[in-house]
């Protein structure tokens, strides 16, 4: 999501004539997008400002603006304590940006936006038409801002705001839009993809799934994240129904355990989200499902941690964001006794991701022999001799190639299996 709204940033601004450079140092605006959902990103986003604070020494007519969570979040704060930032900008005033560098440019500083609108008074798809790169093919498209479950861990209704729906409408246009500058594939993005609504026909998720893989040009549909409470009979069946639908789903999971899965007010029970991977793959048997754990949530003993250890090893995931739990302020886990030290939280994650490497390893074992069709997105960035892309399954493939097959969708028989991605030799017609 941060990498959409720093596209609409660039694209916003590029409007006005201003271009992105490659270097901090040629830079004459520099904006810094943030995220605030773990305690580590927000520290790097003031590192960040203190680096290019020494810069704005040298160039005094620099302008320095904070977008995203950490802005929405800390707002004033920031200027406070940084008066060499310009510009807080929150994050439901990304389509502002241009009309804010413009008050800086003539004077005004530092400018902070970060007020919230309700659903009357934003309409979150009227940031364009922007130019697009015309040497990408895949995309990011926001379909639903937001989120209304309140995760007693979670920062984002805090920073996102409630839900807010962009019209199908909307949507649709901007995926046109970028199968007509050359793009194959489009990833919808939202906090709970499953609960978008068409504010205006009323559509919901599964329908707008339907009404994009309508449209010619479109090779494949991925979307994150969904909520395992809101995984409806009619999204299960778009995987049955829907060729260009991916065989990928993120399904954040969080715990293995009841208690914890409670106590972070997650809305299901373990047995719930194990019914719905398993119907899932009922109706697709290469489905290959990931997800998010927390380890070292408040309270979280030895027992909740091994029924999480459980549920991998149920599950098989392909693959786990996991991180050590981190409390945020303003969350209701942060009024909560944290009695696990942060070196056993330490201990866990090493534990977990170890199981998880070694699932990874035995999903990709069973690629070995298949034959994938790979949209090729460009050169391997460990070996430039080679071409990347990603399965049907999201997995990275790379393989022999010349920058010829950039762009196009290439059958590769897989040869090899590693630690993160898939090695494999194309198939000749």
């Amino acid at each position: 999501m941060n990498v959409y709204d720093t596209e609409r940033m660039t694209g916003l601004l590029s409007l006005d004539g201003i271009r992105a450079v490659d270097s901090p140092d040629d830079a004459d605006i520099i904006i810094i997008n943030t995220c605030s959902v773990r305690e580590k990103p927000e520290e790097k986003t003031y590192s960040e400002i203190g680096r290019y604070r020494r810069l704005k020494k040298k160039k005094g007519n620099l302008i320095i603006g904070v977008a995203g969570c950490v802005a929405q979040q800390r707002g004033e704060e920031i200027v406070r304590r940084f008066p060499c930032v310009d510009i807080v900008l929150g994050t439901q005033n990304v389509g502002k940006i241009s009309e804010l560098v413009s008050e800086v440019a003539s004077g005004k500083k530092p400018v902070v936006k970060t007020e919230f609108y309700d659903n009357s008074n934003i309409n979150i798809g009227s940031f364009g038409p922007f130019p697009r790169n015309p040497n990408r093919y895949t995309a990011f498209v926001t379909i639903i801002q937001g989120c209304n479950n309140f995760c007693s861990y979670c920062i984002v209704p805090y920073v996102r705001g409630r839900e807010i729906s962009r019209t199908s409408s909307d949507i649709m246009d901007e995926v046109r839009s970028l199968v007509d500058s050359g793009v194959f594939e489009i990833t919808l993005l939202g906090q709970n993809v499953n609960s978008y609504r068409d504010p205006k026909g009323g559509q919901k998720f599964p329908e707008l799934l339907r009404m994009i893989s309508d449209i010619d040009g479109i090779y494949r549909i991925r979307f994150v994240t969904s909520h395992p409470k809101d995984m409806s009979d009619e999204l299960i069946s778009c995987f049955k129904d829907i060729e260009k639908l991916s065989s990928h789903i993120h399904l954040p999971v969080q715990s293995g355990s009841n208690r914890i899965l409670k106590l972070m007010n997650r809305g299901y029970k373990v047995e719930d989200y194990i019914d719905k991977v398993e119907r899932l793959k009922l109706v697709r048997a290469d489905l290959a499902v990931t997800t998010d754990i927390i380890v070292g949530f408040p309270s979280e003993d030895a027992s909740d941690f091994e029924e999480t250890l459980s549920v991998m090893e149920r599950v098989e995931f392909d693959n786990a964001f996991s991180f050590k739990y981190s409390e945020r302020p303003g969350t209701a886990a942060a009024r909560f006794e944290d009695g696990v030290t942060l070196r056993e939280k330490s201990r866990r994650l090493e534990v977990l991701q170890d199981l998880q490497g070694r699932l990874t390893m035995k999903s990709n074992l069973k690629n070995i022999d298949s034959i994938y069709d790979v949209l090729a997105t460009g050169p391997s960035i460990k070996n430039p001799k080679e071409i990347t892309g990603r399965s049907d399954q999201n997995k990275i493939v790379n393989f022999k190639g010349t920058e010829d097959a950039i762009g196009s969708v290439v059958p590769v028989k897989i040869k090899r299996a590693l630690n993160n991605s898939l090695w494999g030799e194309v198939i000749r017609p």
